[in-house]
C-alpha cells in the first residue's frame, strides 16, 4: 500500500513501514531510544517490532498499564520520571507501540518532556490505526472526562502494521471499525456503503479499507489541522458518544465501555438528532442504527443516567461561548458543524437508541 503524506508526517503501511523506519533511524543522529508499551502490547506485539528494528542504538523500554483508566496525568509522571532517570535527552527519540491509550499519551509525553522530543507511532489496535495515531491529537483525560488535557502536534510517521491486528480481541477489533463507520457517514456515502456486509469483508479488503479511511482522515486534518471548521466533522458521534463513555467510566456498577461502543450509541443518538432537525432521511436512519446493533450489543442506560450524561456535555472541546456544538447529518457524507440542540431532543433520542 502507498504511504499517505501531510505537510508534517508520513503514514507507512505493512512491510514498507519498517524500512522507512530503519532508514530514519539510519539518517538522524538521536541519542538514545525510548518504547513506550503497556502490559499487552509489551508481550503481544514489541517481540515482533523488535526484530524489525536495525539500529545500534540504546533501546529502554517504558511499560504502562493498561486500559483507559490509566490515561491520565499520574501516568505521565512516572513516564516522565522514567526517562529522566534513564537518561534521555532532547536528541532521544520516543516510538509509541501500542492503542488508541499509548499514543495519545506517549505523544504527549513527547511532546512535553524537555519542551518537546521526537516521536513515531506505531499503533497495534484498528481503533488508533484509523483514528488514535493519526492527526497530532495527544493527551490524557482529566478524571472521567476524555481528552481535556492535550496538544495538538504530529509525530514524525506513523507505522500502521495490519499484522498486529491478529492480536486483538474481537471486540477491540469491532470498536476501531465504529470510526471507520463515522468516516464513511461525515465524508464518504460509497465508503459507508462498504461496510454494509461485513461478513463478507476479507482480510485484503479490511487493508484496503483501513488505507483508505487512514486517507480520509488525513485528508481531512490537512485542510484543517486544528479543528476550526472541517476537523469539527471527525467528531461525529463523540459529543454524545463521550459524555456516555465518561459517564460509564465514572460508575462502579455500569461496565467500561470501549471507545468505538460508546461512539457507536453516539452516532445512532446524533443520527436521531439529524432527522428530527435536519431532515436526515429516516430510512438511513434505520440503517445505521441496524448497522450499529448488529456489530454492537445494546448498551442498557437507564432514564436516571440521562440527566448525567447531559450535564457531561459541557465539556466537549467542540463548546465555543457556553454553546454545546453538535455535529449532526444533513445527508450520509454531507456533515454540518455547530448545531445547537435541545434537551428534550436529546431526551428523544435516548429514546429511541432503546426501542
Amino acid at each position: 500500500m502507498t504511504s499517505i503524506t501531510n505537510e508534517t508526517y508520513t503514514v507507512h503501511f505493512n512491510t514498507n513501514a519498517y524500512d522507512k523506519l530503519n532508514q530514519y533511524l539510519k539518517t538522524n543522529n538521536f541519542s538514545k531510544l525510548f518504547i513506550i508499551v503497556d502490559n499487552n502490547t509489551h508481550h503481544h506485539c514489541l517481540p515482533y517490532f523488535m526484530s524489525q528494528l536495525e539500529t545500534e542504538l540504546t533501546i529502554e523500554i517504558i511499560e504502562i498499564e493498561a486500559g483507559e483508566v490509566n490515561k491520565n496525568i499520574d501516568t505521565c509522571v512516572g513516564v516522565w520520571n522514567a526517562l529522566s532517570e534513564l537518561g534521555a535527552d532532547r536528541k532521544a527519540l520516543i516510538i509509541n507501540v501500542g492503542g488508541g491509550v499509548v499514543t495519545d499519551l506517549g505523544g504527549f509525553i513527547a511532546c512535553t518532556f524537555k519542551r518537546g522530543l521526537k516521536y513515531i507511532n506505531v499503533p497495534t489496535s484498528l481503533l488508533a490505526m484509523v483514528d488514535a495515531s493519526v492527526g497530532g491529537k495527544t493527551g490524557v483525560d482529566l478524571g472521567a472526562l476524555k481528552n481535556q488535557i492535550g496538544v495538538i502536534s504530529s509525530g514524525d510517521m506513523v507505522l500502521v502494521d495490519t499484522g498486529y491486528l491478529e492480536t486483538l480481541p474481537k471486540n477491540h477489533l469491532k470498536s476501531g471499525l465504529a470510526e471507520m463507520l463515522k468516516h464513511g457517514l461525515i465524508y464518504d456515502a460509497s465508503y459507508w456503503n462498504s461496510f454494509l456486509d461485513l461478513d463478507a469483508l476479507s482480510l485484503t479488503d479490511l487493508d484496503r479499507l483501513i488505507h483508505q479511511s487512514v486517507d480520509i482522515k488525513n485528508t481531512i486534518v490537512t485542510e484543517d489541522p486544528f479543528e476550526n471548521g472541517l476537523r469539527k466533522t471527525l467528531n461525529f458521534g463523540h459529543t454524545l458518544g463521550h459524555a456516555i463513555e465518561s459517564y460509564f467510566l465514572s460508575q462502579t456498577d455500569k461496565p467500561e465501555l470501549l471507545h468505538g461502543e460508546a461512539i457507536a450509541i453516539g452516532m445512532i443518538m446524533e443520527s436521531y438528532i439529524s432527522s428530527e432537525l435536519l431532515g436526515f432521511p429516516k430510512t438511513d436512519l434505520d440503517m445505521i442504527k441496524k448497522t450499529f446493533l448488529d456489530l454492537f450489543h445494546k448498551v442498557a442506560i437507564d432514564n436516571s443516567d440521562h440527566e448525567a450524561i447531559i450535564e457531561l456535555l459541557k465539556y466537549d472541546k467542540k463548546n465555543e461561548h457556553g454553546n454545546i456544538n453538535f455535529v449532526l447529518l444533513e445527508q450520509i457524507g454531507q456533515p454540518k458543524i455547530d448545531c445547537l440542540v435541545d434537551n428534550e431532543v436529546i431526551l428523544k433520542a435516548f429514546d429511541y437508541y432503546k426501542l
